[in-house]
């Protein structure tokens, strides 16, 4: 009997890297079973400044910084940015791990990642791509750190100064387009080095099919601001009008569908292998929870998987923002008030906005918390003069 097609999906998260084969099972209440799996650390915390590009030789990168503006000192502690060199060490490693037989066998890729965050490239020079001690690899070349969603350089004096949105986001700082107006302001020939730019699940799948355009899903748009979910699109002329640089926006594709295929081989995934446009990490973690389209509950975003804690409440089909703050009983749902600055994002691949309140603390809260437990439980007392042994 023929062998099922396996899927190899991915996550880059702000503290670790995943990945895991998947193969259909449509006798498993899930509808897959995992083959295998494997976490890594990204550890790519960076400096906080304007980066040059990395990957160069040193001369090459001496050239550049000599070329390029000195980077602002104003950041100080509020920049917050990542290596993306270590980020892609982390997922060579992961996919190093994996059984290379059942990479063989992968016939599509699926990546999610951190959402909110940007880096920037140059076409045609993202990556190079080399043989590794076993297989080929891509390794970042002309490419930016990652300014990830933590990034706070963007203050409420200067987010007020930019132009209002068309979108039922507002922008705050760490979003894409917020930190590209920031670098306008303050570095703007840095922003002339690039002419590509995504979050960095964008990039890997741009890297992969080798596009000369990246293309993002409506998800990671909408966490960068200034998309209209609705007509699925930039607000293009309120930002022309602020001399906002249009050409680094990516290409819209539906969440779901196919960026491309992969240009060359990879570890042992065959060259021509399917790649689906990039996801958001919490959409791919909330769909992966609805068994139904009509489900409804409170999931909890675990660190174990995604990149930050985040408390579901429901997910509905999308309303106009003037209903976001209150919402009456709608068919089997029960009525509640939502906050106004709750986030409703566009959920894949179905047109659902899942509606949560957020914590930002990151996924490792929930692990320290979790050890913290397990500590604690075995030294927690006695029931009937008899020692618990544990939870």
């Amino acid at each position: 009997m023929a062998s099922r097609c396996v899927t190899l999906g991915i996550d880059l998260g702000t503290t670790s890297v995943k990945a895991a084969l998947l193969e259909a099972a449509p006798g498993h209440p899930s509808g897959f079973v995992v083959l295998a799996s494997c976490a890594r650390a990204a550890q790519a915390e960076a400096e906080s400044e304007v980066a040059g590009p990395q990957g160069l030789t040193a001369q090459a990168d001496l050239k550049l910084k000599m070329l390029l503006p000195q980077p602002p000192r104003l950041l100080g502690l509020q920049g917050r940015e990542q290596d993306v060199n270590r980020i892609i060490q982390a997922l060579n490693e992961c996919l190093t791990a994996l059984p290379q037989q059942q990479l063989q066998k992968v016939r599509a890729i699926g990546v999610s990642g951190q959402m909110h965050g940007i880096v920037f490239w140059k076409t045609g020079q993202g990556c190079d791509w080399t043989e590794g001690e076993a297989a080929p690899v891509f390794k970042p070349r002309a490419v930016s750190h990652l300014v990830t969603w933590q990034d706070a350089r963007c203050s409420s004096e200067f987010l007020a100064s930019l132009p209002r949105p068309a979108s039922h986001l507002s922008v705050a700082t760490g979003f894409g387009c917020a930190t590209i107006f920031w670098l306008l302001k303050n570095s703007p020939d840095f922003l002339k080095s690039y002419d590509a730019a995504g979050t960095i699940q964008d990039y890997v799948v741009a890297m992969l099919c080798d596009l000369p355009r990246p293309l993002m899903s409506d998800q990671n748009a909408a966490s960068w601001g200034y998309f209209n979910t609705q007509g699925q699109s930039w607000n293009l002329e309120i930002l022309k009008v602020s001399g906002f640089p249009v050409h680094l926006l990516p290409g819209i594709a539906e969440p779901g569908s196919v960026a491309g295929r992969t240009s060359h081989s990879w570890f042992e995934i065959s060259k021509g292998t399917q790649v689906g446009v990039a996801m958001g990490d919490l959409q791919a973690s909330v769909y992966s929870c609805m068994g139904q389209r009509t489900d409804a509950g409170e999931f909890l975003r675990s660190g174990s998987l995604q990149a930050s804690s985040q408390v579901l409440s429901l997910c509905l089909p999308f309303m106009a923002s003037s209903q976001h703050k209150h919402l009456g009983a709608t068919g089997s749902l029960h009525a509640f008030r939502i906050p106004a600055d709750t986030d409703p994002r566009p959920c894949s691949p179905s047109r659902l906005f899942p509606i949560l309140r957020q914590n930002l603390s990151g996924g490792g809260s929930i692990a320290q918390w979790g050890q913290c437990a397990g500590h604690i439980c075995p030294h927690a007392g006695s029931v009937d003069g008899r020692s618990r042994s544990g939870c």
